[in-house]
């Protein structure tokens, strides 16, 4: 079993919510309706992929702690470079993964799906704030620290940065609550943004997201820098 298999094994039964069908189920008091929607992401394992895409990781097996294997089927996507993104719902403490069948009910492609995430997070969570941070580089913030990165699939944002900077901006998804950036011209700012990127990624191994960088130009992410093997 891979180690991505092991991990979702553990997700799956840490949130105690493995129905006799091995389908998603959905606890009590979750809002499961449209505007509760959120997207996440989330490191992935096996390869970089070095422009976006919203490809699904389909169905996965895991093996439980008795030794059975179960199927397992969420709306988990990969996305650009070491990254994938979580469709979930919010319960404000806690995030619950959306299943294939939870789109299909609200009507929703998954393209719609992001889209309308991100909407809900501006809603709930603040439109991202830009802060200075250090040796030229900027942060973005909302109003929960561990959602900070998902700002990243905040696409009118980054257009807003483009429009400021043509020849595009470089962006950092380290960790859960780092999101930096600089423009790609200034060379100072991004060789500060390779260091200070690596140096979170490494020291946060249980909140990790991306250990790549990224360039936003033409309205799109790709991979401005390959992620570390692992």
């Amino acid at each position: 079993m891979t180690r991505f298999a092991r991990t979702l094994a553990a997700t799956w039964m840490a949130l105690s919510v493995l129905g006799a069908q091995a389908q998603p189920a959905v606890p009590s008091g979750f809002d499961t309706e449209a505007g509760n929607l959120l997207a996440v992401l989330r490191p992935s394992d096996g390869g970089s992929q070095p422009q976006e895409t919203l490809q699904p990781y389909g169905k996965l097996v895991a093996e439980l702690p008795d030794g059975r294997e179960v199927e397992l089927e969420m709306s988990w996507f990969r996305y650009v470079g070491d990254m994938h993104i979580r469709l979930v719902f919010d319960s404000r403490t806690e995030l619950q993964s959306a299943s294939p069948d939870d789109l299909q009910r609200l009507r929703l492609a998954p393209e719609q799906a992001v889209q309308l995430a991100v909407q809900n997070m501006r809603r709930t969570y603040g439109e991202p704030d830009v802060q200075p941070w250090q040796g030229g580089l900027m942060q973005v913030l909302g109003r929960a620290d561990d959602l900070n990165s998902s700002y990243f699939l905040d696409r009118p944002f980054w257009r807003a940065l483009e429009a400021r900077h043509p020849r595009g901006v470089v962006a950092a998804v380290p960790v859960r609550g780092g999101l930096l950036y600089a423009p790609v011209d200034d060379d100072e700012a991004v060789a500060t943004l390779r260091f200070s990127a690596t140096a979170l990624y490494a020291a946060s191994a249980r909140r990790r997201v991306s250990s790549a960088l990224y360039l936003f130009k033409d309205g799109h992410w790709s991979v401005f820098q390959p992620p570390l093997e692992r």
